[in-house]
């Protein structure tokens, strides 16, 4: 199976950001991937990253979700799309899954928040896991996927082949000039990629925005820990990567014993 992940540029809008979804997920499907992964909160736009996000009212991200849903019917492919979302509790965010033929399978919370965020969201509580033509795949955001491996290793034990891992590292004002992808002198997050792969024998997939300074890349590791697919710093676009989901055994993560940790 090819599956597609969208280095993105930061939307300057909600409009903007559904310009680069059509974009990126026709150009995907002209790839013939199945599936396009967006970074986290890509709609509106993850805050904090020296631009202001458009104002997210529960009417405009219900629109946006609309489209969305009509771009993957439209491109036929599924569409993982990272947003804001106004639940009963308050605003979350969080992750929708759109099949190919524009239905919405489901979501995912982000339930560990960066402390930095503890005003800006409401942590989710649980965690899902989806299937788009047989491939099974959950998801983890960004600080939860970095630092709390449980959220990973969860999805290899129920079964998933591939994990998506949309993210927000760096901006576009200043920073970091990376020039080579797992460097030693990089910041520890694609480091931490190749460890959600190897520590559960399944694929990782991992997206930033499109940055100018990120501080990580955006990439699919396989179950050994090699990156397969990846894309130059700073340049948006597409990554493809052909993933063949008998290679995921999951074997380490279904060698975990819980009952050997009390707390």
């Amino acid at each position: 199976m090819k599956i597609a992940l969208a280095y993105a540029p930061y939307p300057k809008n909600i409009a903007d950001g559904l310009y680069w979804i059509n974009k990126l997920a026709a150009e995907a499907a002209a790839g013939q991937a199945e599936i396009i992964c967006f970074p986290e909160s890509y709609i509106p736009g993850y805050p904090g990253t020296g631009f202001e996000p458009e104002a997210r009212s529960p009417e405009k991200l219900r629109d946006a979700l609309d489209e969305v849903e009509n771009i993957a019917y439209a491109n036929n492919i599924a569409v993982i799309i990272p947003m804001d979302w106004y639940g009963p509790n308050g605003l979350l965010n969080l992750v929708y899954v759109v099949s190919a033929s524009g239905e919405l399978l489901g979501y995912q919370t982000k339930n560990q928040l960066d402390p930095t965020e503890d005003n800006i969201w409401i942590p989710g509580t649980e965690r899902s896991l989806f299937e788009v033509n047989g491939l099974k795949f959950g998801i983890t955001i960004c600080h939860e996927g970095f630092r709390y491996p449980e959220s990973v290793r969860w999805a290899a034990r129920e079964g998933a082949s591939v994990v998506f891992h949309p993210h927000c590292t760096g901006d576009d004002a200043s920073g970091l000039q990376l020039t080579d992808w797992g460097h030693k002198n990089n910041p520890y997050y694609e480091k931490a990629m190749m460890l959600r792969a190897m520590e559960n024998t399944i694929y990782f997939a991992s997206v930033n925005y499109g940055f100018k300074y990120p501080e990580s890349g955006s990439a699919v590791i396989a179950p050994d820990g090699t990156c397969i697919a990846g894309q130059p710093y700073g340049k948006a676009g597409i990554i493809i990567a052909d993933i063949d989901p008998a290679q995921a055994t999951g074997l380490l993560a279904k060698r975990f014993k819980p009952e050997l940790y009390k707390w």
